[in-house]
């Protein structure tokens, strides 16, 4: 089996080059879903962050209020500090029984994690290989804008509250590109793939 770290800064591409690879026949384990998943009401993360921020984060139906949650994390570094603390651990734990049980069930696949904070939460000691996905600031905050309705401000926010760019390219095997349009990029993803199943043949 072999493991890739999917990872990028916010707005960069990261679920198209995953879906891409999925498409290809790699097996993608989304953090972002995991994510979700610990966080659910009955999770011990759940009664943790609630415990944290208080319930102002629940929303009526009892799950968390991911959008408060969110202006709050990411405009102030102690408490996204915080919420990394609660949920890393079990995301973590979580991604290494889905690897597992892969291992025992397709031993020869290519997996994909895909995870936002691959790097800052120490998660790259998981991997085979570091694949970083960027786009030029620009582009990634009009993403950004359009996809979840922010602000010019807010989308800055998000982006200075992550990893400089610079910094997380010093992790990369492999830069993947996706500041031109979607064929661009396939090809891209293409051409990284295929090297990677000729260097797993010559091994």
């Amino acid at each position: 089996m072999f493991v890739i770290g999917l990872t990028g800064g916010i707005a960069g591409g990261k679920s198209t080059v995953a879906a891409i690879l999925k498409d290809l026949g790699a097996k993608v384990i989304d953090t972002d879903q995991v994510a979700r998943e610990v966080v659910l009401p009955g999770e011990p993360a759940y009664r943790d962050i609630v415990a944290a921020f208080g319930k102002g984060i629940v929303l009526p139906d009892g799950k968390l209020n991911r959008k408060a949650l969110g202006r709050i994390v990411f405009s102030d570094a102690a408490a996204r500090e915080l919420l990394n603390a609660i949920t890393h651990p079990r995301i973590r734990a979580r991604v290494e029984a889905r690897l597992e049980d892969l291992k025992r069930t397709d031993p020869g696949a290519v997996v994909v994690i895909e995870a936002p904070l691959l790097i800052e939460a120490g998660m790259d000691d998981m991997v085979d290989a570091v694949w970083v996905v960027t786009a030029p600031e620009g582009v990634r905050l009009k993403r950004l804008m359009e996809r979840d309705g922010l602000s010019l401000q807010e989308a800055r926010n998000r982006l200075q509250a992550q990893m400089e760019e610079g910094e997380r390219l010093r992790y990369a095997t492999k830069i993947i590109t996706t500041g031109g349009d979607f064929e661009a990029t396939r090809a891209s993803v293409l051409a990284a793939w295929q090297e990677l199943q000729g260097s797993r043949k010559l091994s």
